[in-house]
């Protein structure tokens, strides 16, 4: 099963933010997930649209300015990263899920990760692109076919997983409190990798790994990782 870091390794450091991303790397993570929206044609790595939710900042970011946003505090005083300076950071060293929070998000990552794989040496297959806004995953896949996709949902559709085959996605990302065996049983039958969203505890992590789904979000990849592979049953074991 991957342990996807949630926001980074965002239990221990300020979500999406560089330390975040480091303490991840530092956890073995099999890859970091982030979120972006688009600043004045920048995408910056910030999972709400209000800055008050992990910033100093205040109101919506939209209508905030780049120049403005780096001088928030993002916690424990880190900034908030533009995606470059984390494809920087990372360089490479571990897979990446995008995730695209806003609108006007694809044409500036189809520029960036070409650019990405030029200059920093990624590769395409490293690159995971999510979210919950399907029809931007269909421009994203028309414009760049063999990036690989995953539909975000946070419900159990009436058709399983069929928005995702429609979608040609790689995977579909579910929320833990809809992971119906049903939905990941179609899944699987539809070729389709399940990655459940957002895991941290350990009755969770060891149903999901008993049903197979592909890995799990969480924001303590290494607890996580140590809680998967710890010896199960153990007389007098208490998992939280």
């Amino acid at each position: 099963m991957r342990i996807i870091a949630h926001r980074g390794a965002s239990g221990e450091a300020p979500e999406n933010t560089l330390t975040a991303m480091d303490l991840a790397i530092e956890q073995d993570a099999c890859a970091i997930e982030l979120d972006v929206h688009q600043l004045e044609g920048t995408l910056v790595v910030l999972h709400d649209r209000y800055l008050n939710k992990t910033t100093s900042g205040s109101g919506l970011l939209s209508d905030s300015s780049l120049d403005v946003l780096s001088t928030l505090d993002a916690g424990e005083g880190q900034r908030v990263p533009t995606l470059w300076q984390v494809l920087e950071r990372i360089g490479g060293r571990c897979d990446l899920n995008i995730e695209l929070k806003g609108m006007g998000t694809v044409e500036p990552l189809l520029a960036l990760l070409q650019r990405a794989e030029a200059e920093l040496g990624y590769r395409p297959e490293q690159f995971l692109i999510s979210s919950f806004h399907h029809p931007m995953l269909a421009q994203l896949k028309r414009q760049r076919p063999a990036l690989k996709i995953g539909a975000l949902t946070a419900c159990c559709p009436l058709n399983y997983a069929e928005f995702a085959t429609a979608l040609g996605a790689f995977s579909v990302h579910m929320d833990v409190d809809f992971a119906d065996p049903a939905f990941i049983a179609d899944a699987k039958a539809r070729g389709l990798k399940i990655y459940v969203y957002t895991v941290d505890h350990a009755p969770d992590l060891l149903r999901l790994d008993a049903l197979g789904v592909d890995g799990i979000f969480s924001n303590y990849p290494g607890r996580s990782r140590a809680r998967l592979n710890a010896p199960r049953h153990q007389p007098g074991q208490v998992w939280q």
